[in-house]
């Protein structure tokens, strides 16, 4: 009897516990930006260095508890604009900051939970930094998936747009805007209707 009882409740553990390639699933993203550590931490850490290279508007308050909203669409409702929301976790100038992170509004079955994203900076040779990205605390199959997929290419490229503004200027959100308010506002006329 105690020799079969063990294994069941080995076998019983087992069913129980998480899947192992959901809860160690992380988005790791790397790039070499050649602009000194005191200038890309006031990049990620100021509304003036974020929307130089991630979003047109934000709200930053680099403090444990404080706003981390990245807004892709500032003419959108409030929780619709993007990274609404969003609060820093942890900041330790000027090597690393992480904050919370939701899903796009097109994954709402997955927007309204958090995961977390850890940012370290390090010197990288003459003049150049390190950055490396983790996003975390993902949950899997559905829209978790979807969310991972969309995450795992757009940390990619808000890193390149990092790395390009030291090397050829801030973005230019102009255009963008003036496209984009026509947009919100052709979609608030539908919806007033």
């Amino acid at each position: 009897m105690r020799t079969l009882a063990a294994p069941l409740l080995l076998a019983a553990l087992a069913m129980t516990l998480p899947d192992a390639a959901a809860q160690d699933r992380a988005i790791v993203k790397t790039a070499t930006v050649k602009a000194p550590i005191a200038e890309v931490w006031k990049a990620w850490t100021t509304v003036e260095g974020i929307t130089t290279f991630f979003a047109p508007a934000a709200r930053i308050e680099p403090r444990p508890g404080g706003a981390f909203e990245i807004h892709f669409n500032p003419f959108a409702k409030p929780g619709m604009k993007g990274a609404d929301d969003m609060v820093f976790l942890a900041v330790q100038e000027p090597k690393m900051l992480s904050f919370t992170w939701n899903a796009p509004p097109q994954l709402p079955e997955v927007r309204g939970q958090r995961t977390a994203v850890t940012v370290r900076l390090k010197p990288a040779g003459e003049g150049s930094t390190e950055v490396r990205l983790t996003h975390a605390g993902w949950g899997d199959g559905g829209q978790w998936d979807k969310a991972y997929e969309y995450f795992d290419g757009a940390w990619g490229r808000v890193l390149a747009n990092l790395a390009k503004r030291y090397e050829e200027g801030p973005i230019d959100w102009r255009a963008y805007l003036l496209q984009l308010k026509a947009w919100q506002d052709a979609e608030d006329a539908k919806g007033a209707k």
